[in-house]
């Protein structure tokens, strides 16, 4: 609604990894509250549809081709987005994931991890997830003395899981670099914050949380059992979070943390 807390008419919102399930959620969710979207990714046929879907929504958003994990191709991508809108009030990273060959099966040992696949993990969340889209994009939020960046870390960057422990180390670091961050630029008018969301079902997880047949698998059955909801999330259930830490009215004094989103998961010890 116009002129509420959580208005982003005017704003241009740059989501890294729109492509995906939960950065398209999240494109979704800020281009409702007003701000035009630039969907940032490598495959242009994906980004051209999250384009449309925003647009038939009564959305605005356009697409522009990078790769996160270059940081040339980010400049030039930085350099038609301010040409093209002005400047950048908002940017996700979205971007990230994991990797079969980075997953230790039940039982494996941990010494056996291989290095190459770990490094990639890292490249992947931190490096191209993280590092590489706040200096490229955090260039021109400085210049103009505000912005707001939004970092997805994970739940499992807090709580270090099983099998995926690349990922959780990488996760972490995310969430360290977030708060590094809010602290420097904190008197510079650029806001850096971090989502972390818990179990949500998309394309990099899907095989270890279901059965082909679509019923839980083990690893699933365990996390519906210690999620005080029972449930996994959804997409749209994240849109709450970025449009608060993206609105400067709503969220103005809101740095360096960290929200979670997870279904209770994190407040159960076992």
């Amino acid at each position: 609604m116009s002129g509420s807390l959580f208005d982003l008419h005017g704003e241009t919102a740059v989501v890294i990894g729109a492509t995906g399930v939960l950065g398209g959620a999240m494109a979704d969710a800020l281009a409702a509250q007003g701000a035009e979207v630039c969907v940032v990714g490598r495959n242009q046929e994906r980004g051209e549809i999250r384009v449309r879907s925003i647009i038939e929504h009564g959305g605005k958003a356009f697409f522009q081709q990078a790769d996160a994990g270059d940081a040339a191709s980010l400049r030039a991508a930085r350099d038609a987005i301010v040409a093209r809108q002005g400047g950048v009030g908002i940017l996700v990273n979205a971007a990230g994931g994991n990797r079969p060959e980075a997953t230790l099966p039940p039982g494996a040992d941990f010494c056996k991890l291989p290095l190459d696949a770990w490094r990639d993990v890292f490249d992947l969340n931190l490096v191209g997830g993280v590092l590489l889209p706040c200096q490229v994009f955090g260039e021109p939020m400085l210049e103009r003395g505000r912005g707001s960046i939004i970092n997805i870390a994970s739940m499992s960057g807090m709580i270090p899981l099983s099998r995926v422990v690349a990922y959780s180390a990488a996760k972490a670091a995310v969430i360290n670099l977030t708060q590094f961050l809010a602290r420097e630029w904190a008197t510079r008018g650029v806001r850096v914050n971090a989502i972390s969301p818990g179990f949500f079902p998309a394309e990099q997880n899907r095989k270890l949380l279901y059965q082909d047949d679509g019923s839980y698998s083990e690893r699933g059955q365990q996390i519906i059992n210690h999620t005080p909801m029972s449930r996994f999330g959804e997409g749209h259930e994240l849109g709450g979070a970025v449009v608060w830490l993206a609105a400067q009215r709503a969220s103005s004094f809101v740095t360096g943390q960290n929200v979670v989103v997870d279904g209770g998961f994190s407040s159960v010890t076992i």
